[in-house]
């Protein structure tokens, strides 16, 4: 599976002026389609470090979606930013243009310069149709460019991955199981999660421990991530691990 990874670029966001409801809607757009996210970053409106990011992601041979930024305020600076990064001008798609064009005939309204700058891409983009209002965002390479409103990003980032990564789906099947353990201490659990990857490389131990409350004790609740066929005999192994340490566990469900 490739890495895949979100950048979620504004002020409004970094600044706290508006809540970030992006990556949520990311993992669960590639939930139902068997994937998952690798990386995530915030990024505020720096046209130098957003050039400096995408120089560094555009190398990778990640697949990566941006979010916000592709505007034509002065605040807006993915565009530019994307272009300075790989080395290429920015040009006015036609497609793009198109779609502006007829967007402002179906508003009845005068369509300027400033208009048609938000089809302006890198050379070498390909446009993601926006079902919302006609104003197209772009990929370039294995980058998808959308903007920050929801109602516009989710439905153009559903279409890049439906479109372009259909054999991707559900390509690395991968299921996880966990259990409580009651009063663990995750220092000591350890030596038992390394054993269990030595034994079963196809899965992926975790810890998240729980600092107890009057509702819930302190426990850890230690698990597995991977091939489904190798869960169930590493979560056996764990279980028995965890009984010769002395701890007492029970089932992930009983923490609700």
């Amino acid at each position: 599976m490739q890495s895949i990874g979100a950048i979620i670029i504004g002020d409004e966001i970094t600044r706290g002026k508006r809540a970030d409801s992006h990556f949520s809607k990311l993992l669960e757009i590639l939930a139902v389609r068997g994937m998952h996210l690798d990386w995530a970053m915030y990024i505020g409106d720096d046209r130098q470090r957003l050039i400096d990011t995408f120089r560094r992601t555009l190398a990778s041979s990640d697949i990566v979606f941006s979010f916000g930024g592709i505007g034509n305020t002065p605040d807006d600076h993915t565009r530019q930013a994307a272009a300075a990064a790989a080395d290429v001008d920015l040009f006015l798609h036609p497609e793009a243009e198109h779609e502006i064009r007829a967007r402002f005939v179906e508003m009845n309204r005068e369509l300027t310069i400033e208009s048609l700058d938000m089809g302006r891409f890198p050379a070498g983009s390909q446009i993601i149709p926006n079902p919302f209002n006609r104003i197209a965002g772009f990929s370039l390479g294995r980058h998808y460019f959308v903007p920050g409103f929801p109602q516009m990003a989710w439905p153009m980032v559903e279409w890049v991955l439906d479109t372009r990564y259909r054999h991707l789906f559900n390509a690395t099947p991968v299921t996880d199981d966990a259990i409580l353990v009651w009063g663990g201490v995750e220092s000591l659990l350890i030596p038992l999660m390394l054993a269990v990857e030595e034994r079963f490389p196809a899965v992926k131990t975790f810890s998240l421990p729980f600092l107890g409350s009057q509702a819930m004790p302190f426990h850890v609740e230690l698990g597995v991530r991977g091939e489904p066929g190798q869960v169930p005999p590493a979560m056996e192994m764990l279980r028995h691990g965890v009984m010769a340490l002395g701890y007492t566990s029970d089932p992930r469900s009983a923490a609700t």
